[in-house]
C-alpha cells in the first residue's frame, strides 16, 4: 500500500488540501479530484513524488498526460518537475481544483472511504468567478466520497440539477449555472465528465468493464493504464 495506516487513539488526523486551487482566468477545463495522499499535507514526500497536484508517485493522472501529449515529464521532487506541471496547464488551458478542502480519519491512508467530516471547497464560486470554465474532469465517478459525489451534494443545496448528456462511461453530464449581471439572471452551461479514477484503486473497476475486456481479448498487452489513455485523451485534447 502507498500509505502505511496509522490508527489513531486520541484524536483523528486532520486531513487538509496542501494546494490552493490552480485557477487562472483564461482556463476552460478544470481537473477536479479529492485530496492527495496525506503525507502530501505533512510535507513527507518520497524522492519520486512531485510536489504538486497529483504529485504522487503512485498516481496516474501526469503518466496519462505524459502520453498523450508527449511531456517528457520528470517524475522527483523538485522544481523543475513541477513548473513543467504548471507550464502544460497554462498552456492548455486547465485549470486544477480538487473539491475537499479537509477532512479527518481515524487511518491515516489515501482512501475516499475513509475521509470524515469532510468540508467541501466553494466549487459553484469558483466556477462564477472563472466564467470561461465549461468543463469539469472529475477524477472519479459517483461513488460515495468521490468528486462526483460530492459534486452532487453541493448542487442539491444550491437546488441545480444534473442532467444526463452520456450514461457509458465515462458518465458525462451538465448543468445550468445561474451568474447574476446586474438586475438580468443569466446562466451558462457546464459540463462534467467522469473520467475512471487515476488510482491503483480503481483498476479492478476497469477491469470489469465489457469495453475493457474486449481490447484485452484483442490485444493481451493491453492494460488499465492504456486503456485511461484511450479514455482521457479526447477530453484533455478538446479544444486544445
Amino acid at each position: 500500500m502507498e500509505e502505511v495506516c496509522q490508527v489513531l487513539s486520541i484524536k483523528p488526523f486532520l486531513h487538509t488540501h496542501p494546494y490552493e486551487p490552480f485557477l487562472f482566468h483564461e482556463a476552460t477545463k478544470l481537473i477536479v479530484g479529492t485530496l492527495p495522499p496525506p503525507r502530501f499535507t505533512t510535507g513527507e514526500l518520497k524522492p519520486d513524488d512531485v510536489d504538486f497536484c497529483y504529485g504522487s508517485r503512485n498516481g496516474m493522472l501526469w503518466p496519462i498526460l505524459d502520453r498523450i501529449f508527449e511531456l517528457d515529464l520528470k517524475f522527483e521532487t523538485t522544481n523543475e518537475a513541477a513548473e513543467q506541471r504548471k507550464h502544460f496547464l497554462l498552456a492548455n488551458k486547465i485549470g486544477v481544483c480538487d473539491i475537499v478542502a479537509s477532512a479527518e480519519r481515524q487511518k491515516i491512508d489515501a482512501s475516499d472511504l475513509g475521509m470524515e467530516n469532510v468540508k467541501l471547497r466553494d466549487m459553484l464560486g469558483y466556477l462564477r468567478d472563472f466564467p470561461n470554465i465549461d468543463t469539469l474532469l472529475f477524477m472519479g465517478g459517483n461513488s460515495k466520497n468521490g468528486p462526483e459525489y460530492f459534486f452532487r451534494k453541493l448542487l442539491k443545496e444550491a437546488k441545480l440539477v444534473l442532467e444526463v448528456v452520456s450514461n457509458e462511461v465515462p458518465r458525462i453530464h451538465r448543468f445550468s449555472l445561474p451568474i447574476s449581471s446586474g438586475t438580468t439572471e443569466k446562466s451558462r452551461w457546464v459540463k462534467t465528465v467522469s473520467l475512471t479514477a487515476p488510482s491503483g484503486a480503481a483498476n479492478r473497476a476497469v477491469g470489469s468493464l465489457q469495453r475493457y475486456k474486449d481490447m484485452k481479448d484483442k490485444n493481451p498487452k493491453f492494460n488499465t493504464m492504456d486503456f485511461r489513455v484511450i479514455q482521457y485523451r479526447p477530453f484533455f485534447e478538446e479544444s486544445v
